[in-house]
């Protein structure tokens, strides 16, 4: 193949909010930006790049994509990740995983590795 997935951008109300708080989930450090989009990157070099992009309309619906985020401590993770503004969606105790909403409702995975 010819192609990797090198970013995956989420769209967001708040660019200064929904950078801030993708930068506290993942470690990851703003690698460029401009009035309309962040990127953001791995320090390391070994994550695939996540950019925020403004959008005028509000999310609604189910979300076609999400982010699965791995943890050797699913708790731990799910209540640091709660602390920086997510909400709690849903929770499988029984496959290991918990649903999360970032601070625009996006959601995503925290699952146990």
């Amino acid at each position: 193949m010819s192609v990797s997935i090198g970013n995956i951008c989420i769209d967001t109300n708040d660019l200064a909010g929904g950078t801030a708080f993708w930068r506290a989930v993942t470690g990851y450090e703003v690698a460029s930006s401009d009035e309309g989009t962040t990127y953001l990157e791995d320090p390391n070099k070994n994550g695939v790049g996540l950019s925020l992009q403004v959008v005028p309309e509000p999310r609604a619906g189910k979300n076609r994509l999400h982010l699965d985020l791995f943890t050797d401590d699913l708790a731990g993770e799910v209540a640091r990740i709660r602390a920086l503004g997510a909400t709690e969606v849903a929770r499988f105790e029984d496959g290991g995983w918990v649903v999360l909403a970032d601070t625009d409702g996006n959601r995503f995975c925290v699952v146990a590795a």
